[in-house]
């Protein structure tokens, strides 16, 4: 990680695909970052995944066809950049 001159804490929401069993399917993630530039942002922690915790199996319409492991996703988000014109700034 490179070296960051005053880092701010913000939360953001974004667009993101999982995937079941019935194939790709699209979930709004919610995440603490840290802004990194005036346009970027690092990925510090998933907060909720479609308004829900982000541990164990969740099923998008309560469908065993349609849950995906939302721990594995949150581990996959930690660390990503984004660009802060993609996202919306909550805080």
């Amino acid at each position: 990680m490179t070296k960051l001159q005053n880092p701010e804490l913000i939360k953001i929401s974004y667009d993101a695909s999982v995937f079941t069993d019935v194939g790709w399917r699209g979930v709004t993630i919610c995440a603490d970052a840290l802004k990194i530039s005036a346009g970027m942002a690092l990925v510090e922690r998933v907060t909720s995944i479609d308004g829900e915790q982000p541990t164990g199996y969740i099923s998008r319409t309560g469908s065993v066809r349609q849950t995906y492991h939302a721990g594995g996703i949150a581990q996959r988000e930690v660390g990503k950049k984004k660009r802060l014109s993609t996202c919306e700034v909550l805080a």
